[in-house]
């Protein structure tokens, strides 16, 4: 065998002394330990991805029986109600429905200039005759209410005693003050009233009453005089 070895040409080369030979045979015992290395870690690495793939699902089994134990939340049938357009027709019907209020004046220019262009009201419909207007509806600036100026005829009383228009806003006391710089005159300029309400009080050009008021928190809150003149005594609502 060893004779064999000798003469045997390994990788393209002779081997020719018994040094030569010697060699050659730790190479070859060097590729086995390589070879027995290579397996056992490769075995090794088998059992560490084994291992970690097991605590793996461990975990994953945990986390599984916790979300179980945890209790379930109940479906609810919550519906959600859109609210209703304010743009709506009148119901057809017995109801009565509140269309908009008719204002008789002298001249209907002079009550558009302050409706229009004092109070900020939008012209949805006007009549003319003779190139002046007779008859005109306009539309709040903040709503949908409506009103109606109508031309009075020659010698008709425009008293309205008993009769007085409503006119909501926020910023109440900023709005009169900006009528004030257009020199209008304002006969009682915002102050909270005893019901809870804070109320300004003017005439149109033909001496209908109207009122500019802010109900706030107090609008759906019954009438409650005590109440009302406690808020009367704060500095807030004495201002003036």
């Amino acid at each position: 065998m060893e004779r064999i070895l000798r003469w045997t040409g390994v990788c393209g080369h002779r081997i020719g002394s018994p040094t030569e030979f010697g060699t050659f045979k730790i190479w070859v015992l060097r590729a086995r330990s390589i070879r027995r290395m290579a397996r056992k870690m490769r075995g090794i690495g088998a059992l560490m991805a084994k291992a970690a793939a097991g605590k793996l699902a461990k975990k994953k089994s945990i986390a599984t029986k916790k979300m179980r134990a945890m209790p379930k939340r109940r479906k609810t049938n919550v519906q959600r109600t859109r609210k209703p357009s304010t743009h709506q027709p009148p119901e057809a019907g017995d109801k009565l429905s509140f269309n908009h209020a008719m204002v008789y004046v002298k001249d209907v220019q002079r009550a558009l200039d302050f409706y229009r262009g004092l109070l900020g009201f939008k012209m949805v419909d006007e009549f003319r005759h003779e190139g002046k207007p007779v008859y005109a509806r306009l539309r709040a600036p903040g709503g949908d209410g409506t009103v109606a100026l109508h031309m009075a005829g020659p010698g008709t009383s425009l008293a309205s005693e008993g009769v007085r228009l409503y006119f909501e806003i926020r910023e109440l006391d900023d709005f009169c003050r900006k009528l004030q710089a257009k020199h209008f005159y304002i006969t009682q300029m915002p102050r909270m009233m005893p019901w809870g309400w804070r109320h300004a009080y003017l005439n149109d050009p033909d001496g209908h009453e109207i009122s500019l008021y802010w109900a706030g928190e107090n609008r759906m809150k019954k009438t409650v005089l005590q109440t009302a003149k406690e808020v009367e005594k704060t500095p807030a609502a004495k201002g003036y």
